[in-house]
């Protein structure tokens, strides 16, 4: 009897849980730091989630992923939900002290993004880009490696190409070229192409879907796309700064896969994982994400399953 009983309050308290999880009881802020890559989506999803929860004030702020991190690990900055354009990021500065799991969620490539302005576009194409793009009177931009994954994905389209291309001398030449254009993060760059600054820029291709622009594929051993090139990929190799002074860390070549995470000490964690649900759902955000180039990889294995909210474990498999 006292079974029966210690089940059926078991039983009351979550469902009076569940139907207190109506979408007008969600509310407060929502603070989400994202990938620059994942700007016109994200305003896209949080027009979404807020068709929903209303009363959710979504304040998303776009940086390069490694510099989203640093928010969160070096200024400590109050933050519920973290997107980054390499999961990696997530993994190895966010796990597992300042959050438990890592969704990996979609995927891109790298791609040369031009202008109708563009000078000698008519004679670039995916065998002699690197020919153009060295010439004295052509400039081009890229990211910086130490703030943004664009950035040191960039290099290692350089490192890829020299292999590929049988171009010795090439990685260098090319990152001692236009060091005048390298920003922060990749979004910086579409502005100094709208305005004739440059003439060219390595970005991903989703930026090139989503602002409407012209562009240039690679070819996929060089365009970090397809996990089928992982072991050609891991032979690019970039150090970029550590945490601590004089220190740096090595990042390795892989297949691009985009990695989100709620933090531990999220100060809204219901609406967090409400947004989360929402927007990793096939139907809802990952259909926005695959409009604007960003395909879906949802489920992949998390090694965190166990401890991912189980509203969250749909999108996820067991390792």
């Amino acid at each position: 009897m006292k079974r029966f009983f210690a089940v059926l309050l078991c039983s009351f308290i979550l469902t009076s849980y569940t139907f207190s999880q109506k979408p007008a009881d969600l509310k407060g802020d929502l603070i989400i730091f994202h990938a620059g890559s994942l700007s016109v989506p994200m305003k896209e999803i949080k027009a979404g989630f807020n068709k929903i929860y209303p009363n959710v004030n979504v304040l998303i702020e776009s940086a390069g992923s490694v510099e989203c991190a640093r928010k969160i690990t070096d200024l400590k900055k109050p933050c519920d939900i973290m997107a980054a354009s390499d999961y990696g990021v997530i993994d190895k500065m966010l796990v597992p002290a300042y959050a438990d799991f890592n969704i990996r969620f979609a995927s891109n490539e790298l791609c040369i993004i031009y202008s109708d302005k563009s000078k000698l576009k008519d004679k670039l194409n995916a065998k002699n880009w690197y020919d153009i793009l060295m010439k004295t009177e052509v400039a081009f931009g890229r990211a910086d490696p130490n703030a943004d994954p664009c950035g040191y994905r960039t290099v290692m389209c350089f490192q890829l190409s020299e292999t590929y291309y049988k171009k010795p001398g090439l990685a260098k030449q090319m990152q001692e070229k236009d060091l005048n254009y390298i920003r922060p993060k990749e979004v910086d760059l579409i502005a100094l192409l709208e305005s004739n600054n440059i003439d060219y820029v390595f970005n991903y291709r989703s930026v090139a879907v989503q602002h409407k622009l012209n562009y240039l594929l690679l070819p996929d051993q060089v365009n970090l796309k397809s996990p089928k090139f992982n072991e050609d990929y891991k032979k690019a190799v970039v150090d970029i700064k550590g945490k601590e002074p004089g220190k740096t860390d090595q990042i390795k070549g892989e297949a691009m896969i985009y990695g989100i995470t709620m933090l531990k000490n999220a100060p809204n964690r219901e609406a967090a994982v409400a947004f989360l649900e929402f927007l990793l759902s096939k139907d809802k955000g990952m259909a926005i994400l695959e409009k604007d180039g960003q395909p879906s990889v949802v489920p992949m294995e998390e090694k965190n399953y166990s401890l991912v909210p189980d509203r969250l474990k749909p999108f996820v498999k067991k390792p």
